[in-house]
Formats: structure tokens, C-alpha cells, sequence
């Protein structure tokens, strides 16, 4: 058992695939390492506690909002043979709740590495995914395992539901824009609404979620290809399509128009709609400084900026 450890995680989005993937159709998310969330683990000589924005004491009092984070814990604790081990927990996160960028996911990941440091014991990828799953189907009840893989990961995560889990290649220069509209999304909202429009209006709901998917390929040649400005267009393409599928609103449509008019090369909602996040794709630094200084003049209350070098994480 070592003194003191630290255990990492980061923020995800959904470049593509937003509603469709819940109809078979491929996504793909897009880890953003520069929001972060940091687990540290501190040996103590009586107790487990923990400190976050949530709850600030004795793990045994943790209560019912964060069920899955207890789960998780518990469940280490007795996989190392810990329970009696005396530790204080601090989670700090710059991941907002509720805006579709991972936050429970980012939160389980970090616990689950710090607490495998923690305790000396090695990681390999599968186990943390499998591990983590403790805390999100808790969470999130049946999670696609989408959060957890890109939380996790420094390169995009490829996703068709019940087929395919990946990480893919990555060559892409360029800068991405994330705004938050202020709004809180609604995503069992929004997800309910495509599902009664689908039965209402089948035929064009089909087309709008088909052509989602075939973005999502799209997409996928940009980023192995840099193909930038390609991409801004499937994503200025997939925005047309959420909106018609009713899922935008009021505050997302507004600050979009105002990125692209600022110089992005395409912009679209991401997760559920309905409100929360928003991102932009940009060409180069100066432009998203552009881009970014007109989302919040124009009432984005937080901005998130990453850049995209030509890289790939090792197999």
C-alpha cells in the first residue's frame, strides 16, 4: 500500500452520433484531456473519508445520490482486502453535471485508478472498463459504456451499441470549442421525444437518423485522414439533422450561429439537446480564440477549449 497516490480521469463529448446511437447507428466521442477530474488517495490512522463538491466526510454516510460511487468503492475495498484500511478520498473535478461530458464516468474512472495505486496492484484497461461498470450502471442504469471508455482514453472512442467498443486512430490538427448554453440538458427528454417522433413520422425521423450514422463514417475517415475542414461540414450537416429531430434548442441554435459566424468551420450541439453543451471546430488557435470570445459575449456561461495535435495512442 503506498502513502499518498493520485488517480486521473478526463471530461468526453460526442463529436457524432448524438440520439442516433440509440437506434444501432455508430458514435463517436472525443476525449477532452484538458478538463480533467484528479482522485487522491492519502493513507490516514483512522477512518475512510472523503471530500468532493457533493459530500465531505465518513464514506459509511455517503448518501443515496451517490450510490454508484459507494458501490464502487465498497466493491474495491473488498477486492484488495481493504475494508478496514483507514484513507481519506479527495475528488476534484472541473467536469460540470448534467451537461453530457461524463462527469460520473470521469469521477469512477479516477477512484478506480487511484484506488489500484493505491493499493499496488497493476491496471489493464479491460479491468478498469469492467470495474468502473460497477458505478455506472448503478448511475446511469444501462450505460453504453461510451463515458467510461472515453473518459479513460487520449484518443476518440468508436461505438456501434451491442457490436462494437474502440478506440480509434487519431490525425487531426485543429482546435474544438466547447460552450455551455447555460441550460441544463434534458436528455430522458430528448430521447423520449425522438422516440414518439419516430412513431409519428417514421419515414423522415429514419432518414434523419440514418444520415446521423452515415456521418458518423464520415467522421471517422476526417479524423484518421486530417480532414478538418470535411469534418466542420459533416458536423454543420448532423446539426441540421438534430435539429429536426427536435432536440436543439432555443440557446444552442443562437450560440451555433454565433461560432460559425465567428469563424468556425462547423458547430453542432452534443448529447442529449434540449440544452447543455454545444461544440465548435475550429482551424487553428487564433480562430477558436475568435470563436470562444464570441460564445461568451453572446451568453455561453463557460467555455472549454482543446487542441487536436496528429497523434496516436499506443495499441
Amino acid at each position: 500500500m503506498k502513502k499518498s497516490v493520485i488517480g486521473k480521469s478526463n471530461a468526453k463529448i460526442i463529436l457524432l452520433g448524438d440520439h442516433s446511437v440509440v437506434y444501432g447507428q455508430p458514435a463517436i466521442a472525443l476525449p477532452l484531456p484538458s478538463v480533467t477530474t484528479t482522485v487522491q488517495m492519502t493513507a490516514t490512522t483512522a477512518g475512510q473519508t472523503i471530500a468532493s463538491r457533493y459530500f465531505d466526510g465518513p464514506i459509511a454516510q455517503l448518501n443515496h445520490h451517490l450510490a454508484g460511487v459507494v458501490a464502487l468503492i465498497t466493491t474495491l475495498l473488498e477486492r484488495f482486502d481493504g475494508t478496514q484500511t483507514p484513507f481519506h478520498m479527495t475528488i476534484t473535478s472541473d467536469l460540470p453535471a448534467e451537461r453530457g461530458m461524463g462527469s460520473s464516468a470521469a469521477v469512477d474512472v479516477a477512484i478506480t485508478r487511484a484506488m489500484y495505486q493505491f493499493f499496488d496492484r497493476p491496471l489493464s484497461r479491460s479491468t478498469l472498463l469492467d470495474t468502473v461498470a460497477i458505478g455506472e450502471k448503478i448511475t446511469h442504469g444501462n450505460p453504453s459504456g461510451i463515458d467510461a471508455a472515453t473518459s479513460s482514453s487520449a484518443v476518440p472512442v468508436w461505438l456501434i451499441p451491442h457490436q462494437t467498443l474502440q478506440q480509434l486512430s487519431f490525425h487531426l490538427n485543429g482546435v474544438l470549442v466547447i460552450a455551455d448554453s447555460g441550460v441544463k440538458g434534458q436528455t430522458g427528454q430528448a430521447v423520449a421525444s425522438v422516440a414518439r417522433r419516430k412513431t409519428t413520422f417514421p419515414q423522415v425521423t429514419n432518414q434523419q437518423i440514418n444520415t446521423l450514422g452515415q456521418l458518423s463514417y464520415t467522421a471517422r475517415e476526417c479524423l484518421a485522414d486530417n480532414q478538418i475542414t470535411r469534418l466542420g461540414e459533416a458536423l454543420n450537416t448532423a446539426q441540421e439533422q438534430l435539429s429536426g429531430l427536435g432536440v436543439s434548442s432555443p440557446e444552442l441554435d443562437h450560440l451555433i450561429t454565433v461560432a460559425r459566424e465567428a469563424g468556425a468551420l462547423g458547430a453542432k450541439l452534443t448529447g442529449g439537446g434540449m440544452g447543455g453543451c454545444m461544440i465548435a471546430l475550429c482551424a487553428d488557435q487564433a480562430s477558436a480564440k475568435r470563436v470562444k470570445h464570441a460564445l461568451l459575449t453572446h451568453g455561453a456561461t463557460a467555455t472549454w477549449t482543446e487542441v487536436f495535435q496528429d497523434e496516436e495512442e499506443p495499441a
